[in-house]
């Protein structure tokens, strides 16, 4: 399912009952993170504030903090999503004319899912148009010792330097200004890839957009662990069955999704560091400050009444676990095509995704469990886990009373 907009997903989300708007007063310091983390851990609804500091901008937070509104964001059970991504990567040679002819429609839906430009004028991120500034927004400060202010759900789009390969990622903004903030680019990530090649080739002002806010399978995307080579916005559209709408920034040579809310034009510095965080992040924890690059804003777009996404992040469950799941269910198969042995995959909740990972495999010789070990820590975001048990085929890797007793 193509959801138009971020705002057509809250439709739906109200119109399926799982969604609660908020018109009481609410502070975006400390206030909202505190309901937003007690409603999910009750397993509540997604949650619309519409008075934030008695401002005119809502926030929509929780809005994929249940299995059922991931569900409903991705357009179909992430299983299923999972395997038509395999299916892609592994066709089946068509045995007859019929077969043949199918094969065409799903080369045909295949090429509708590339995204496409359109004009300025038909981009509602473009109604808007106007001079920096962050404070206008209802930005969180989400837990009692962070460093400031941080935009927790940005959609940050770069270029690389030498090829011109679009990135999507998802990179938490420390605010620092109104014009300026931190870009959390750790050494592994694209985005970073693409900061410092620019850096070595001598490019001062490296060009980045940020959108915040668009259609589920968008926002999904930039989380998602997608090799080097393929375009979150691809991914995007395979997703959505549908192509994503892009359009040319005002101030720099990069595009964003036009039915974005937002839209933070500007460069990162490539001489320029500072002190970003510290954050309450996904293990409970507070990650600890640290130097990275700085974000400078040329420019926002924005529709005339945006309505401003967050998340927060903290001891599980959360509402990022939820979309961890989704991730785990859909790349799967595609795990299953370089390890075809594996049977089953759980990254429990408990464990944040990077603590644990239990493995049911179709054990054929001695030593393949080792084997499997030493090949998924050598897969992208698989190497940064901590704990990896191998379980034989019959067990339910789902059921942790039956993983600690095996």
């Amino acid at each position: 399912m193509a959801y138009k907009d971020l705002r057509d997903f809250i439709d739906k989300l109200k119109e399926e009952g799982e969604l609660k708007e908020i018109d009481y007063p609410v502070s975006s310091y400390l206030e909202i993170t505190e309901i937003a983390d007690r409603v999910v851990k009750a397993g509540g609804p997604a949650l619309l504030f519409k008075n934030v500091d008695g401002g005119k901008i809502p926030v929509a937070i929780n809005l994929f903090a249940s299995y059922r509104r991931m569900k409903l964001a991705l357009g179909d059970d992430p299983d299923e999503i999972g395997k038509r991504a395999a299916k892609l990567l592994k066709p089946e040679k068509p045995s007859g004319f019929v077969d043949k002819l199918k094969k065409l429609v799903e080369l045909k839906k295949i090429a509708d899912v590339f995204p496409k430009e359109v004009k300025r004028s038909r981009a509602p991120c473009k109604e808007v148009i106007e001079e920096p500034d962050l404070s206008k927004f209802p930005i969180l400060f989400c837990w009692p010792k962070d460093g400031g202010r941080f935009i927790t759900l940005p959609l940050v789009f770069t270029k690389d330097p030498e090829t011109g390969e679009r990135n999507c990622g998802m990179y938490r903004l420390h605010v620092y200004t109104k014009n300026t903030t931190g870009m959390h680019w750790h050494w592994h990530k694209v985005g970073a890839k693409h900061f410092w090649k620019a850096k070595r080739m001598g490019i001062k002002k490296f060009p980045v957009a940020v959108a915040i806010g668009s259609d589920p399978a968008v926002i999904y995307s930039a989380t998602a662990p997608l090799p080097e080579d393929v375009d979150e916005m691809v991914f995007a559209g395979f997703i959505r069955g549908k192509a994503v709408e892009m359009v040319k920034c005002e101030t720099v040579d990069l595009e964003v999704p036009a039915n974005a809310e937002i839209v933070l034009e500007g460069y990162v510095d490539t001489e320029e560091f500072r002190f970003e965080g510290p954050f309450g992040d996904h293990t409970g924890y507070y990650s600890l400050p640290d130097f990275y690059p700085v974000f400078h804003i040329t420019c926002i777009t924005r529709r005339r009444e945006p309505i401003y996404p967050a998340t927060i992040v903290g001891k599980p469950p959360m509402e990022d676990c939820y979309i961890g799941k989704a991730t785990e269910r859909i790349f799967l198969p595609l795990l299953r095509t370089q390890l075809p042995e594996i049977v089953d995959m759980n990254l429990p909740i408990e464990g944040v995704f990077h603590n644990f990972a239990f493995i049911s495999i179709d054990k054929r010789y001695p030593g393949h469990a080792r084997k499997v070990v030493s090949a998924l820590w050598g897969l992208g975001q698989m190497s940064f886990t901590k704990n990896i048990v191998i379980f034989d085929k019959d067990t339910n890797v789902h059921d942790i009373g039956e993983v600690l007793w095996r």
